[in-house]
């Protein structure tokens, strides 16, 4: 399996080969520049591709052969679109998750209260989002975690599970955070892109040509294309014979602590 621990033990392997045979054959110093390159180019996408598993495993689809999926929001709450996304959930009875920011949910108390009122799981997307989390130590990562955990529980009594990495991004730094604050990190299968992509057919037809069962599809409630599409991708999906259901119940996990 291809994991930072496995691809580190070789990549060591591979430079003391390299440097025994270059003190009998005078290898060329490209080498290791190669080796050194090879190496931090897995590290890239260890770190970058959510779903690769490389430092930590992280959820990104159900194993199922059901036509199910499980729709999640990323980045709220706000009061741009979120209100809107949450009565067009409500009218067509449409249960999802939250991964929700911390730093957010001052001054949008009610809002937040909300989704948990209407039936949403909420998951923790840190407390700051920082552009830098992902070269945070460790010890400063669990304590922006923690943070988000305890905003939460002073207005709805409950502590998180679900964690999504910001940007999708993962190390052994953040790998330690999850454990130790006992998360159940997850990602998704879909990521739509509505917070780049403008043109609601193609943002539209994108997801369906994604879409297997189990998905788990990543939108935005902070995006005004996503609060456009959502009605006809919903009634696509039923359309097509998928159930949504709510992120937890299919993946038989508690979001909650």
């Amino acid at each position: 399996m291809l994991n930072f621990r496995n691809t580190t033990i070789l990549f060591i392997i591979l430079l003391v080969a390299s440097t025994g045979y270059d003190a009998l054959f005078n290898l060329p110093a490209s080498v290791y520049f190669i080796i050194a390159f090879a190496y931090f180019l897995f590290l890239f996408y260890g770190s970058y591709f959510v779903g690769s598993g490389f430092f930590i495993k992280v959820i990104c689809s159900a194993t199922t052969g059901k036509k199910v999926i499980a729709i999640t929001f990323d980045d709220g709450p706000a009061t741009s679109y979120t209100p809107e996304i949450l009565d067009l959930l409500r009218e067509h009875k449409v249960e999802t998750a939250f991964f929700c920011i911390g730093s957010r949910i001052a001054g949008n108390e009610e809002l937040f209260q909300r989704l948990h009122a209407e039936g949403h799981i909420i998951g923790n997307h840190s407390f700051s989002h920082h552009f830098w989390f992902d070269l945070f130590s460790a010890k400063k990562m669990l304590a922006d975690l923690e943070r988000m955990d305890r905003e939460m529980e002073k207005l709805t009594g409950l502590r998180p599970r679900f964690f999504r990495p910001p940007y999708g991004v993962t190390n052994p730094n953040l790998r330690k955070a999850i454990e130790k604050g006992n998360y159940i990190p997850v990602g998704w299968s879909i990521r739509s892109m509505d917070t780049v992509i403008k043109d609601k057919n193609k943002l539209l037809n994108k997801i369906n040509r994604l879409m297997q069962p189990g998905a788990i599809i990543l939108f935005h409630d902070t995006s005004k294309t996503t609060r456009d599409i959502l009605p006809a991708f919903i009634r696509q999906c039923r359309e097509n014979g998928y159930e949504i259901k709510r992120l937890d119940k299919m993946l038989t996990l508690n979001a909650y602590a």
